[in-house]
């Protein structure tokens, strides 16, 4: 809508900062920039009132048109032998067009969160899981067990916008948190449920053992232990039996905190505890975190290709890097010959570098939201004459 006082536009906007995708950012396009104006936490601040990127593309750091750079990127693709599209860090129409590129120049592809999410897809693929959606977590979930981490550092916004209102059959009051683990955040969350909660302090490596004791517990095993990494017994005891009295039950967790050898045995734990609880009650797993689009390049990877978005080969002789979102993020490999992003990294120095637009800012794009069960759009709020990354590689492909 037009705000006639000052000449401005107002806009509601996606949040790709996290992975809850958040829709209801409102955003003002100001002389000097976007400018938030209500909604958005401190992640989604500093995405929307990023400096406009450049729009110069780069062979060898010299100044070059965007036909030479992507002539020169489809001679280097057609002299590697075993090239890597590392970062993916990219919507979904963004990312099939890398898988495109990736079939025609037989480049192997690697997400900058493979390590995180693997973790997770090791799990679902070995056992599978019973997990929930951010809106039955709001409209039925009375018992939030978080696990890890109280999730606010990665998801700023879960609390505020899925615990603490009222559902459709169940009230914000009648709500109950309990976090085991290590407090991570760093932002400022009001939220009267966490402030409220049931907090059973734990270093992150003692996690595996505590949820083997606490699958064992809500199995109604015995434990001839009295404590577990410094938690009683009594006091997972008291956890096991809450989880089991509660109406709808959710245990989640996210997968990046969880940096520790075999990390998915303990995420195997917790979903093992959960199909537990549904022998007699309602439980579900609730795998958060998302970010950099890797929810959307798994799912995409997985549909084109059948298996997990993981590349686990020594080497490879060349290293084009992508990244929509994060204009600070520097590559994960150091010397990524190519590198496609909204700007160059500081401290890299590419054979080339070709500037792209950041969807929800300069173009229109679309994700997948963290659990899974919806895709938002994400709109173009102002003008750029960099290209997207769909339309850099289908014309490096073309040239192929």
């Amino acid at each position: 809508m037009m705000n006639s006082s000052n000449n401005t536009l107002h806009h509601s906007a996606t949040c790709p900062a996290c992975g809850l995708l958040c829709d209801d950012v409102v955003v003002e396009n100001q002389p000097t920039g976007i400018k938030v104006i209500k909604n958005a936490c401190n992640k989604g601040v500093i995405f929307f009132e990023r400096a406009q990127a450049s729009v110069t593309p780069t062979i060898n750091g010299n100044p070059a048109t965007l036909q030479q750079a992507v002539a020169e990127a489809a001679k280097q693709l057609k002299q590697a032998k075993s090239p890597l599209f590392d970062g993916l860090s990219t919507d979904l129409t963004g990312f099939r067009a890398m898988y495109q590129l990736a079939q025609k120049s037989k480049a192997a592809l690697k997400h900058i969160n493979a390590a995180s999410s693997t973790r997770n897809m090791r799990v679902l693929q070995s056992t599978g899981w019973q997990t929930t959606t951010l809106t039955e977590v709001k409209n039925r979930a009375d018992l939030i067990l978080c696990v890890g981490s109280d999730l606010v550092s990665h998801n700023p916004r879960f609390y505020e916008r899925f615990i603490d209102i009222d559902g459709m059959f169940v009230t914000a009051k009648e709500r109950r948190v309990i976090v085991l683990g290590e407090a991570q955040n760093h932002e400022p969350i009001k939220s009267n449920a966490l402030q409220a909660a049931q907090r059973l302090a734990c270093k992150t490596e003692d996690l595996p053992s505590i949820a083997i004791a606490l699958r064992a517990l809500v199995a109604g095993k015995q434990l001839k232990a009295t404590a577990v990494a410094g938690i009683s017994i009594t006091q997972l005891q008291e956890i096991a039996e809450q989880l089991k009295a509660a109406k709808y039950a959710v245990i989640a967790w996210v997968a990046k905190d969880f940096n520790f050898p075999q990390a998915e045995l303990t995420i195997q734990q917790l979903t093992e505890t959960v199909a537990q609880l549904n022998l007699n009650s309602r439980a579900a797993g609730l795998a958060l975190g998302g970010s950099d689009g890797d929810t959307s390049a798994n799912y995409a990877n997985t549909w084109l290709s059948g298996v997990i978005l993981n590349d686990d080969s020594p080497t490879h002789d060349m290293v084009v890097w992508v990244n929509s979102f994060s204009s600070a993020q520097a590559p994960v490999t150091p010397n990524a010959q190519i590198i496609l992003a909204a700007q160059l990294p500081e401290g890299a120095s590419p054979a080339i570098f070709i500037p792209i637009a950041t969807p929800a800012l300069d173009c229109n794009g679309m994700l997948f939201r963290v659990d899974g069960s919806v895709t938002l759009p994400l709109k173009k709020l102002r003008d750029t004459q960099n290209p997207t990354l769909s339309e850099v590689a289908s014309q490096i492909e073309a040239l192929l």
